[in-house]
């Protein structure tokens, strides 16, 4: 060794960057989980609103009603989730940036594209006497979709996990 030189030893910088790696492999899938959490609140935003929405129509008119007839619009510039109030589970189409819809659907604009299996009282599903709203999404890389339901009692349920 010189004298007098400063610096670090290349076992050193190695044990450095072994300590780094092994810290990464343990946060980024913890991190990605939480991700995939945090997209799951744009479900949960807008079936509140879907419930407000509709809830507010059936005080004046004492009838529920579809998303056109309520003036329910999905909020977000990309969505995530595609939404339902009509028994057909949502699929989606992506668009240029913008949602498409009938007056029981939006689809998403985030790529998701994928028929979700509602099961009995999950299933989105409008009478004039009650409702329930559904969204489906992908937030994760796994293989089955996200999906969330609303009813008219407002009971909001993960009815499939896709974290």
């Amino acid at each position: 060794m010189r004298i007098g030189k400063k610096g670090f030893t290349l076992i050193e910088l190695m044990i450095v960057v072994a300590i780094i790696g092994i810290l990464a492999a343990i946060a980024i899938p913890n991190f990605l989980k939480f991700q995939a959490k945090s997209k799951q609140s744009e479900a949960k935003t807008n079936l509140k609103a879907v419930y407000v929405a509709e809830t507010g129509y059936f005080g004046e008119n004492n009838q529920y009603a579809n998303f056109a007839t309520v003036n329910w619009v999905p909020v977000g510039r990309t969505l995530i989730y595609a939404y339902s109030i009509s028994g057909a589970p949502p699929t989606a189409a992506a668009t240029s940036g913008m949602t498409t819809s009938t007056s029981t659907t939006y689809t998403s604009t985030a790529g998701y594209s994928g028929a979700v299996a509602w099961t009995g009282s999950a299933a989105p599903a409008l009478s004039t006497s009650g409702f329930t709203a559904g969204a489906a999404g992908s937030v994760s890389s796994g293989a089955l979709p996200d999906c969330w339901t609303i009813n008219d009692g407002n009971v909001l349920i993960n009815t499939q996990s896709g974290v």
